[in-house]
Parts: structure tokens; sequence; C-alpha cells
């Protein structure tokens, strides 16, 4: 038994949200499965496999060591690795024989320390622990432009180029559509350091987008971008600006708890 254990390496098949798929084991020397290479990371070692028959989510925590050729410190915080599909199993090195899956799931909560991390792995039955009906709230619930909201955005996201950047304000080859029309939107970044992440818009003016945050890398002049309108979720911008009140998921009109505080002649 010894003998066969001593064959095994454990095996990390990590696929970014951007597409990206890169693959790690255990094993002291780069494999190559199913046609992707897995490199060889030693430092990757996984807790307690947690698994059951019943309805409790299935979690498993990963530590590894940062390393820049794999998942580095930098891309962590900034969100490259944030709900990646991971899928861990073991395989014989030695033999043809087809890998035995111990686990998979979507990357959650990412700790950083020293010069290594931990990350959770949570498994399909998370997803029962989300709430099944929506909370009331007064602003829409929906997202603009998906199947809810069914705003058409042909014309309302479009491509440019970056002229300067200062701090959170980024200056692009393109005027926007309306007055603060990218506010409460979106800025994909698809060339440069930054390509592949995504910066929530505060609010624009012109040709100026100033985002929630800077950028987690120096943007260079000239990168390419996708900027995309947004909405702040009112129910007067949903009438007036895109003329969807028949569809907007909230409710403005409802009373609030401040309705419990109320009394006569307030």
């Amino acid at each position: 038994m010894s003998d066969v254990l001593d064959t095994i390496a454990l095996c990390w098949r990590l696929e970014r949200r951007d597409g990206i798929a890169i693959g790690l084991t255990s094993h002291d020397r780069d494999l190559t499965i199913d046609g992707l290479l897995y490199r060889a990371a030693p430092g990757m070692t996984p807790s307690a496999v947690k698994r059951s028959d019943g309805l409790d989510a299935d979690t498993m925590d990963v530590a590894g060591a940062l390393t820049g050729a794999a998942i580095g410190e930098a891309d962590l915080l900034a969100g490259r690795w944030d709900g990646a599909r991971v899928v861990l199993f073991a395989a014989d090195w030695t033999s043809e024989t087809p890998p035995v899956p111990l686990g998979a799931g979507t990357i959650g909560s990412v700790e950083t320390k020293d010069d290594g991390f931990t990350a959770e792995l949570q498994g399909i039955a998370a997803a029962l622990a989300q709430p099944v009906v929506e909370e009331t709230s007064a602003e829409c619930r929906a997202e603009l432009g998906d199947a809810r909201c069914r705003v058409a955005m042909a014309g309302r996201r479009r491509f440019a180029r970056v002229i300067s950047v200062e701090g959170a304000a980024v200056t692009l080859d393109a005027g926007e559509p309306g007055a603060n029309a990218w506010g409460w939107g979106l800025l994909r970044w698809l060339g440069g350091g930054n390509s592949g992440l995504e910066s929530a818009v505060a609010a624009s003016d012109g040709a100026t987008v100033t985002l929630r945050r800077p950028p987690v890398y120096a943007p260079d002049a000239g990168a390419l971008v996708e900027i995309v309108e947004g909405c702040d979720k009112s129910f007067a911008t949903c009438r007036d600006r895109f003329a969807n009140a028949a569809n907007f998921r909230g409710e403005p009109f409802l009373p609030g708890i401040d309705l419990l505080t109320r009394y006569p002649g307030a």
C-alpha cells in the first residue's frame, strides 16, 4: 500500500473567469494530464476534504506558496482569482490510470499571510445557503441589461483607449453619450497589466471616468478598455432615462421600517 501512495500526486486545475486555466501539482516535477501541463508546486497542500451526502455545504481549504509564475499575491489581491473554478484530483504519475476526483467548486475567501496564502474552496452545495426569496428594497435589484431589466445594451457599451490616468480618474479617447452616463457602470480592461480585470465606475464627466478605486496596476497610455453604461437603480432613472418603469425590480413606494417609529402629528 505504501508503494502505491508514493506514486500518487495531488493536482489542481484552476480556471479563472477570464478563461485562463492553469494546472498545479504536488509532485516534484511537471505532469501533463489530459493535455494540460501541471506545474510542480510542492508547497500546495489541501486541508481535510469535507464531503457528505446531506445538504451541508462541502468545503476545503487549500494552502500554498505565492509564486510569480503561478499565483501571485498581486493577482490575488486584484481579484483575478475571485470565483475561479477549481478541480482537485489525485493522479498516479507512474501509470495511465484515470485520475480520482477529490473535490470541485469555486474559490471563496482568500487570506494571505507571510509568503503564502489560504483559499477556501466552496462546493456546489454552498449554493443552498443563498437566500431563496429576495428582500424588498427601494432600489432596483436587477442589473442593467440583464434578463430581468431587459434594457437593450446595444449602443450602451463601447471600446476606447486610455489617454491618461491620475489616481482613480481615467481619461479616454471617447466621450460619454449623456451626462454621467457611465456613472455606476463598469470599465473592463482589455489590454496592459490590468487586462482581464474590471473596475466599477463611480461617476463620469465627458471623456473622464472616476473609478471607485484606482487601478491595481499602472495602466499604459493607449490600453484598450470597454466602457459600459450604468444605472443608479433608482425608479426615477429607470423611468425617465431608460423608459423601463414596467421592469423596475424594486418597491420604491413601499413604506419602510421607519413607519413604525412615526407618531401622530409627526
